[in-house]
């Protein structure tokens, strides 16, 4: 498989079948899972523009849809599931053990980036979990993990818009509350969505720079 290329999965989140995209350069030194963020889904353009850039730099990347499609329409009226971070975080987990089970990635060691809301989803799954090595969140929300921050044993990694100012301030609030290793970088100039020219590629040089040091 190249570098740019992905392959249709189901992933078994304990009887849920969740689709994704799994992609696999030659030799990889490390799986990044994503969660996404809230109203969003595996086709989001940032996530998949950040996994190529990861593919780039030697790691398996797998993009998941975290609900399905009946939980798609239901939320899209109600809005509740995608701030169901309990749910959420179950589903990113369980994604984390189909890694470590699947023929192509078993025993790599396992990273996550998190956007938005999936953001506090991937730290509530790193707490309950040793597999997980290493968590980037991306504007992320990280603040609604709430008291699983403090038993995240992976190194964390909160990249935040200058400009995206309300989620600066929460980020720096849920970093005082996090144990383990962790730093914010501030990406100047950009928004909540990191669509300022260079952003998201800032966004993933800094994640690729995160995973090369954790995995």
């Amino acid at each position: 498989m190249t570098t740019s290329g992905t392959t249709a999965v189901s992933v078994d989140a304990w009887g849920v079948d969740l689709a994704a995209d799994l992609g696999v350069p030659d030799d990889p030194a490390g799986v990044v899972v994503f969660a996404h963020g809230s109203g969003s889904s595996r086709h989001s353009g940032r996530n998949r523009a950040v996994a190529e850039s990861l593919r780039r730099d030697g790691y398996a990347t797998l993009l998941l849809d975290l609900l399905t499609d009946r939980e798609e329409r239901e939320d899209r009226v109600t809005g509740h599931l995608r701030f169901d971070i309990g749910l959420l975080a179950e589903r990113v987990a369980a994604s984390v053990e189909w890694t470590s089970r699947h023929r192509v990635t078993r025993g790599l060691p396992v990273g996550l980036f998190g956007a938005s809301t999936g953001a506090a989803a991937a730290l509530v799954a790193a707490a309950g979990t040793y597999l997980v090595r290493a968590v980037v969140s991306r504007g992320g929300r990280p603040d609604l993990a709430g008291r699983a921050l403090g038993r995240v044993r992976a190194p964390t990694l909160l990249v935040v818009g200058s400009r995206d100012e309300e989620v600066l301030d929460l980020n720096r609030a849920a970093a005082e509350r996090l144990t383990a290793p962790h730093r914010i970088e501030v990406v100047r100039g950009a928004t909540h969505l990191f669509e300022e020219p260079g952003a998201l590629a800032e966004v993933a040089r800094l994640a690729g720079g995160w995973f090369r040091e954790h995995l």
